[in-house]
């Protein structure tokens, strides 16, 4: 929004008038503060960076500095301490605020900060023939959240799911469904039948030590391209995707690529021998390394002594290949935060390889699922299903429905749209790094900070405007704009580009989340004391003013991946 850049500016102006130039305008926003009471006004800007240069008390600087700023968006400056404080013209500023949201409507809080350069997302990567649990919701929502963010910056996400397909659990699976395994189970049921057989295998394993042997080379005989078991891995591949691709369509989650551990097999050897060229392996017990001695952080493991290549190995040459690919301007991983030594000597190891474009390589760590403050990845024994929570939080938020608003046209799909979205929205107004609680009932609740309440907010606003029609170009009765609980929507409206901004520079969509349960709250507070659709001059305002809270709002719960239902 332009009225922060005109105070940054009328500061600065202001500052080179008094003799300081060595404030950049950079440096004057930095300092830039946002009061924390809205009585307090919009903006201030404190004087204690000044004294210095200046020779004189703050409190006499603020003073000094109020008296040569006058702009036509303010309505006054005051002096508190060694505060100067902004106060926006709320007619001029609110007229102007809504015009722009109603012009520009999805594209408002669009940012050109990308270019339309690329940044890859590495995102959810559940293992195939194992059930996609809960364990990779965060890690699917927060990247997909983040793929949204960085489009609205310019920037062209490309989402990638690194599907863990490859490894010695493979030969074991091969191995368990060649001595039990029925094909038309495993048609009916793939992943619940592959699971059966993979714990069946373990069971076995103890009391016959022998199956880990044939395991490891059925696993061999897949590596050196063994027919049949090529065949029966891309089976429990392509099965495992139909199932995942059902989950992922009921988030309204899509990818631009499926390439898995697997897809890097014919890649390794080529980035071995570019480090062999480059004198960066050494030996260490037969196992070859490239030490991080200089970063403080243990070796890199390459090729173990058996020759194996490792998790690194595989990841170094996507790194090569995504860039290769896509010559991406960042690359970000959103992965859980017990891989961060591993990223850290990922990175570290392209850096020693000469790849300058390392450092715009991210990990993106995040904390646990909990139930009852415990990690959630088991329940006696069972793993927990991200589909099954899902489809229990659509029957609860359509038992919510029905008792709530009956007669609701579309039940089954604002149901859908309920229970996915307060799954989702309930992991992403957590900070990424903090554990995140589960529950449902929490989830659900239309009260409270949650994404039902949200989308409730948003849908009483549609239902305002379908009681009234919005002339959204029509000259309005600036007066409306001058009411302070519109005036707090207004600035929250006026906010949204820099929570934008600061969600993509922290890789943070719970300040997106966050800043949707402000508004809300802050519309419903209006909505409580102000008569709407009272006839009167001032009424196309006040519903300009809505159709601008119902546009931002979903654009907002969008990028979280939410959808926004017009009636609940």
């Amino acid at each position: 929004m332009k009225y922060k850049q005109v105070i940054i500016s009328t500061i600065y102006d202001v500052l080179m008038e008094m003799g300081i130039s060595t404030m950049s305008k950079a440096e004057v926003e930095k300092k830039l503060e946002i009061p924390p009471k809205q009585d307090m006004g919009d903006y201030a800007f404190p004087c204690f960076i000044l004294a210095k240069e200046l020779k004189k008390a703050p409190v006499q600087i603020a003073q000094e500095l109020s008296v040569l700023i006058k702009n036509e968006y303010l309505e006054r400056v005051e002096v508190v301490g060694p505060y100067v404080n902004f106060f926006l013209d709320k007619q001029i500023a609110g007229l102007e605020i809504v015009s722009e949201v109603l012009n520009e409507k999805d594209n408002f809080g669009k940012l050109s900060i990308g270019n339309k350069k690329k940044i890859t997302i590495d995102l959810s990567s559940p293992n195939i023939a194992k059930p996609f649990s809960m364990g990779h919701l965060r890690s699917t929502v927060i990247g997909n959240a983040l793929a949204n963010i960085v489009e609205k910056c310019g920037y062209t996400p490309i989402r990638i799911n690194h599907l863990g397909d490859w490894g010695t659990q493979f030969g074991k699976l091969i191995t368990a469904y060649k001595m039990w395994g029925v094909e038309e189970k495993v048609k009916r049921e793939p992943i619940k039948e592959l699971l059966t057989l993979y714990i069946r295998f373990h069971e076995e394993a103890e009391q016959t030590p022998v199956l880990e042997d044939t395991g490891r080379s059925w696993f061999k005989r897949l590596e050196d391209g063994d027919k049949e078991a090529l065949s029966l891995w891309k089976w429990f591949r392509e099965e495992s995707l139909k199932e995942f691709e059902r989950i992922y369509q009921l988030m309204g989650i899509e990818f631009d690529s499926f390439n898995g551990e697997a897809f890097y097999n014919d890649k390794m050897d080529v980035v071995v021998n570019e480090l062999e060229t480059k004198k960066l392996l050494t030996e260490s017990d037969g196992a070859m390394v490239v030490s991080l001695e200089e970063y403080d952080h243990p070796p890199c493991l390459i090729k173990k002594s058996d020759g194996a290549t490792l998790y690194a190995t595989r990841d170094l040459a996507a790194a090569l290949y995504r860039k290769r690919e896509y010559d991406f301007a960042k690359a970000l991983y959103v992965v859980g935060g017990e891989q961060s030594l591993h990223f850290k000597q990922v990175f570290h190891v392209l850096n020693k390889m000469g790849y300058e474009w390392s450092k715009e390589m991210h990990h993106i760590p995040f904390g646990m699922m909990l139930k009852d403050g415990k990690k959630m990845s088991t329940r006696k024994g069972k793993v927990v299903l991200l589909e099954e929570v899902l489809q229990e939080a659509i029957q609860l938020a359509a038992q919510n429905i029905d008792t709530r608003n009956p007669n609701l046209a579309h039940k089954e799909e604002v149901a859908k749209m309920v229970g996915v979205g307060a799954v989702i929205f309930h992991d992403l107004k957590n900070y990424r790094l903090n554990d995140v609680e589960f529950s449902l009932e929490a989830m659900l609740t239309f009260e409270g900070e949650t994404g039902p309440y949200v989308q409730y907010t948003h849908a009483r606003a549609c239902s305002i405007l379908r009681k009234a029609n919005v002339i959204e170009h029509e000259p309005v009765s600036l007066e409306a704009f001058k009411d302070e609980k519109a005036w707090t929507v207004l600035s929250l409206l006026m906010k949204f580009e820099e929570v934008i901004k600061q969600a993509y520079h922290q890789f943070d969509p719970s300040q997106i989340a966050k800043y949707t349960i402000d508004l809300a709250q802050a519309f419903n507070k209006y909505y409580g004391v102000v008569r709407i659709l009272d006839e009167d001059e001032q009424k196309q305002a006040r519903l300009q003013l809505v159709k601008s809270v119902t546009i931002v709002l979903k654009e907002g719960l969008r990028l979280l991946g939410v959808k926004a239902p017009e009636q609940m």
